[in-house]
């Protein structure tokens, strides 16, 4: 009876082992295709030559392509519509990461590269951390249509936890909206819940699940991704890529 029982204990263990090696592999698996499909993997077209492009006389862009929408009047982006470069960020607002990006090195970039009409930069709405996440992305566009889209944006990073998923139920949007000075809070309410705001966000989601963003943040540069907070060296380095093979 106890070398039976100890022969089902060990198979048992056996079975548990097997099973958490199948998840594991199955688990990376999936890690390495969702990365493949974020950096173009091996059937990608190549990387345009640099300075040119597979269109003459337009930008040279990476194995992404061009995914710059470069619309007039866009509230969720920074920069002209006509910037040799344009850096396309996914982000979340209950991302730290994305926080940290928002804290440390976006307004960097804005100084350096924005201000004078070398870089355009456009937000796009990555929620994958929960319906708060949803609600939140939501909820920025609802502040874009009353002009604070950015005052909005930077206001919920500013206080975002540097290791940990801030929560962001409505009521503590409606104070950030608050915060920054939304003129009516009635309408941001009704804005966060309306179609207009959820027909953007899953616009963004869609393009963003489509080119196989894995995580937030995640940056595509002139069709070239950048993956997760990185410092601002990176950016620079990037950029400046980017704008030499845009000459």
């Amino acid at each position: 009876m106890g070398r039976t029982t100890g022969n089902l204990e060990r198979r048992g263990r056996q079975r548990d082992v097997t099973i958490v090696v199948v998840l594991v592999v199955l688990a990376l698996g999936l890690i390495g295709y969702l990365v493949l499909g974020a950096t173009g993997g091996d059937d990608a077209a190549p990387p345009a030559t640099p300075g040119q492009s597979a269109d003459a006389g337009q930008p040279a862009v990476g194995p992404l392509g061009d995914i710059a929408r470069r619309e007039e009047g866009d509230p969720a982006a920074l920069g002209r519509t006509d910037a040799p470069v344009v850096m396309v960020a996914f982000s979340d607002y209950r991302c730290p990461f994305c926080a940290k990006f928002s804290r440390d090195t976006e307004q960097q970039l804005v100084d350096e590269y924005v201000q004078d009409g070398r870089l355009r930069i456009e937000w796009r709405d990555f929620p994958i951390f929960g319906p708060e996440s949803t609600l939140a992305a939501q909820a920025g566009r609802a502040a874009a249509m009353q002009g604070r889209f950015w005052e909005f944006n930077r206001a919920v990073f500013a206080d975002s936890p540097e290791r940990a998923h801030p929560d962001l139920p409505e009521d503590t949007l409606v104070a950030y909206a608050e915060r920054v000075g939304v003129p009516d809070i009635a309408k941001f309410r009704t804005d966060m819940h309306g179609p207009e705001a959820a027909k953007a966000v899953q616009r963004d989601l869609d393009e963003g699940s489509a080119l196989g963003v894995p995580s937030t943040p995640a940056f595509v540069v002139n069709g070239h991704p950048v993956m997760g907070a990185q410092p601002v060296a990176e950016f620079r380095a990037q950029i400046d890529q980017a704008l030499a093979a845009a000459r």
